[in-house]
């Protein structure tokens, strides 16, 4: 079993020149503790949650971030979670991640969906269209990339993106391409982007039947699609506190194993590089003895 952390708040602390050194620092203590991936997420406003988060707490775009991470890590896997399919047309999304992918050298997880958070588009002009035209445009974008990540330069036709050339040079370290991960458990549309062109899927923290319940769905898709389930990689964002009772949290990790999930993403509860440092001490080891 992987453990990745996801970074989710920029405020802590909160001033301005204090944000690089810190997220520097938490990842580097990620890497040496043992964790494989760090993951941010793609908004332009903090997200609104009651009790938690709010819109106006700091919040960093997403590639620039990564970008930076890549020149303070060296054996971190770097992703979003996820890149949202409003906010960049497909070709030139498939070259800023193809940057990240080389001067990272090889690190980059390509993960995406649908994007859902209505506020910071209409704050920012970003165009807000229906759900269905949302799901198009993300198949849409899934295909212009794989085919710029190919030996194919030629147009691409779609209903919503025309390309006249679909060249990508220099091509991405990773081979054939990023892993590519769809993010998000709606059974009808995304799971089954995920059987038809994912590497990987991830899941929101459910209990471990309702997981059972939605990888059942993937596995009728990939047979639908002709694909094997055993290719995708299982993923899991888990929102508890693993520090608040370490032995519970690892008692479910092996419940998510023996269904077949190869990877947990946490989100820090308190000082990140506290919580990376503490997760490296109490449960990382842990987590990688789970097979």
């Amino acid at each position: 079993m992987r453990l990745g952390l996801h970074y989710v708040s920029f405020s802590g602390p909160p001033d301005p020149p204090k944000i690089a050194p810190t997220l520097a620092e938490t990842a580097r203590t990620a890497e040496d503790a043992g964790f494989s991936a760090f993951t941010v997420m793609d908004h332009y406003f903090q997200m609104d949650i009651e009790d938690w988060l709010t819109a106006e707490e700091p919040m960093l775009e997403a590639y620039t971030t990564l970008g930076y991470l890549g020149a303070v890590t060296e054996r971190l896997t770097l992703g979003t979670l996820v890149t949202g399919v409003m906010y960049r047309y497909p070709g030139l999304l498939a070259k800023i991640a193809t940057t990240l992918d080389v001067l990272s050298e090889g690190r980059c997880r390509f993960a995406i969906g649908a994007s859902w958070y209505e506020r910071e588009k209409r704050g920012l002009g970003v165009p807000v269209v229906p759900m269905r035209e949302r799901f198009e445009r993300l198949e849409e974008t899934l295909q212009i990339c794989l085919q710029m990540w190919s030996d194919d330069d030629g147009p691409y036709e779609g209903r919503h993106y025309q390309l006249a050339e679909t060249m990508c040079v220099p091509q991405p370290v990773s081979r054939p391409h990023p892993p590519i991960m769809v993010g998000g458990g709606g059974e009808r549309r995304t799971l089954r982007l995920v059987a038809r062109y994912a590497d990987a899927c991830n899941l929101f923290g459910a209990e471990p039947e309702e997981l059972a319940r939605k990888l059942g769905v993937l596995r009728a898709h990939c047979e639908a699609e002709g694909r094997r389930y055993e290719e995708i990689d299982k993923t899991v964002l888990e929102l508890g506190s693993p520090l608040d009772d370490p032995d519970a949290f690892v008692a479910t990790l092996e419940r998510y194993a023996e269904l077949g999930v190869t990877e947990v993403l946490t989100v820090p509860d308190r000082p990140p590089v506290q919580f990376a440092e503490q997760m490296g001490e109490l449960v990382v080891p842990r987590v990688a003895a789970i097979r």
